[in-house]
């Protein structure tokens, strides 16, 4: 089986980031959402916006579009920009996944951040299923701009 989720920040976010299209400010700033996906998917830098197709299956707290994240912190470490959230969990879900996008509700129609590739499938059977975000470090935070 060929696997097709690659992590990657996504090339439209970038230039949309310079045109100031994404606000990451705890207070005030942009909605952020999560949403998991199946071995299906083909995700990676050129994906730009949320998609349904081979998204998981809605079960217990997960629902069609994913989860939203919450704080949302943003902070130079060093000369690198980062960015983090809270730790984002569903519950009561029966699911497997292999990877997941980062998307901004409020820009565009659901403009893609990034693509997260979890190295293997993750499953949860009728129990919770938890995305632990990395260090807020300049090495480890979720989305870095160097």
């Amino acid at each position: 089986m060929t696997l097709s989720i690659d992590q990657a920040v996504c090339n439209s976010f970038k230039a949309q980031l310079l045109d100031g299209d994404h606000d990451f400010s705890a207070a005030g700033g942009n909605t952020f959402k999560l949403a998991l996906y199946t071995t299906a998917a083909t995700l990676n830098a050129t994906t730009t916006v949320y998609t349904s197709t081979n998204e998981v299956v809605a079960t217990g707290t997960y629902t069609a579009g994913g989860g939203i994240l919450t704080g949302q912190t943003v902070s130079l470490d060093g000369s690198v920009g980062i960015v983090d959230f809270a730790d984002l969990s569903f519950t009561g879900v029966t699911l497997s996944a292999l990877g997941a996008v980062i998307y901004n509700t409020s820009f565009g129609s659901n403009a893609a951040v990034c693509v997260l590739d979890f190295g293997a499938v993750k499953t949860a059977t009728s129990g919770t299923f938890t995305i632990l975000f990395p260090a807020f470090t300049s090495s480890a935070a979720i989305l870095r701009i160097a």
